[in-house]
């Protein structure tokens, strides 16, 4: 048996923890700079709310239902997600984070266990532990823990196909368009060919499977009937590149300003990279102009390393390089970033014996910069390229506080 255990409204549910106050009141996260929505708690989705609505457009209608706004908070995100897998790394040793706020467990040691009362045990110690209410999915194959879990969010918590009356019965009135790998435009020719629903699809036969969705189709299938056919994935794959890239907070339209952004995020991208243990051999550098404002203009530029390293000075000399060949005065830049290109890992790079460096030292400088900025908080310490104010920072004017990672932003009781 396999589980899937899913954050209920993650992002809302994080800025609730420390605010107790929101419970049972509408919450939603904007997107960067502020944007739109992208993320709701269950009464926000109960007013209409939908994912992708601009903020301006409904700022006043959130007002009158009196829903909390957030700016997008990563960090505090980021960490609750960890607080989350390391919880269930005490339940379970076997996991795949499958994404911020998804992980599937394998059950296999806990056969002896009633899978109901362990589905509710995960469920009430991350509760506990954390403070993120989830939602947990127990069934043979991934994609019926899918379609588990999502049972389980419209009310019990907790949902568990292990006998084939109960996934007959969750199957039946399960629709095409919510079943894990289905897309728009597949649940579109399903749905053409009268296939509404997640039995209808399962009921098929194989050749008809195979033709018309491939062989991928025909495994999503085999996980319906019960049959596993997609492991875990408890090692994941090594990245192939690493990006750092976000919105401005205002159009930059000076070089320096330019420099300082790029530096910024070469160094949030550089130490992304050494906290994977990986090391790069080339960057890119990119920036664009806003579609719509003015004439487009989207410049890149890749610098080769001549040698694999993580060490930030080296990336960002070769990212203040790029930049210079690439910004072009007179247009209003609106977004950019770094993307770090021929990840390998750092332990099985080739040192350059004839180099008048000493790279142990160089690695010890960054071990202590990482360090640093773990322990008192991001951009604690950090290079002067790039700028102190940085004014061209993204929008987050109702961000919360960085609760779990600032030593100056912790809660306090009054």
């Amino acid at each position: 048996m396999l589980a899937l255990i899913d954050c209920n409204s993650f992002y809302a549910s994080c800025e609730r923890v420390f605010q107790p106050k929101l419970n049972g009141k509408p919450v939603v996260v904007l997107s960067n700079n502020d944007g739109m929505v992208i993320a709701k708690s269950n009464e926000a989705k109960a007013l209409g709310l939908d994912i992708g609505l601009p903020y301006f457009q409904i700022k006043d209608e959130l007002k009158k239902h009196n829903v909390a706004v957030f700016s997008s908070n990563y960090t505090l995100y980021g960490d609750f997600s960890q607080r989350v897998v390391a919880t269930l790394r005490e339940l379970t040793s076997d996991i795949e984070i499958y994404s911020i706020d998804e992980v599937f467990a394998d059950l296999k040691g806990f056969a002896h266990k009633d899978p109901l009362a362990y589905g509710h045990e995960m469920r009430d110690t991350v509760k506990k532990w954390t403070g993120i209410p989830v939602s947990v999915g127990i069934a043979p194959s991934k994609a019926l823990t899918k379609v588990a879990n999502k049972l389980a969010k419209k009310g019990p918590g907790v949902v568990v196909l292990d006998t084939p009356e109960k996934i007959e019965q969750a199957l039946i009135g399960f629709p095409i368009e919510d079943i894990w790998g289905i897309g728009h435009q597949r649940a579109k020719m399903l749905k053409a060919l009268g296939i509404n629903t997640a039995k209808q699809l399962r009921d098929m036969p194989d050749l008809w499977i195979r033709k018309k969705m491939t062989i991928t189709g025909l495994r999503l299938v085999h996980e319906l009937r019960g049959i596993p056919c997609i492991p875990l994935e408890m090692q994941p794959e090594p990245k192939q590149q690493i990006i750092c890239s976000r919105s401005f907070g205002y159009f930059i339209t000076e070089q320096k300003d330019m420099e300082q952004a790029m530096t910024y995020y070469a160094s949030r991208a550089a130490e992304r990279m050494r906290d994977q243990g990986l090391v790069t051999s080339d960057i890119m550098v990119f920036f664009e102009t806003s579609r719509f404002n003015g004439p487009f203009y989207a410049p890149s530029k890749v610098m080769n390393l001549h040698r694999e390293t993580n060490y930030t000075p080296d990336i960002v000399s070769a990212t203040l390089a790029a930049t210079r060949q690439i910004f072009r005065k007179g247009y209003r830049y609106r977004k950019g970033g770094i993307m770090l290109l021929g990840l390998s890992s750092a332990k099985e790079r080739q040192y350059d014996l004839l180099s008048l460096r000493n790279e142990v030292q160089q690695e010890s400088l960054m071990k202590a910069l990482d360090g640093v900025n773990k322990k008192y908080g991001a951009n604690s310490l950090f290079f002067a390229a790039a700028g102190i104010r940085k004014e061209w920072q993204m929008m987050r004017q109702m961000k919360s506080p960085h609760y779990t990672t600032n030593w100056q932003e912790l809660p306090r009781c009054n």
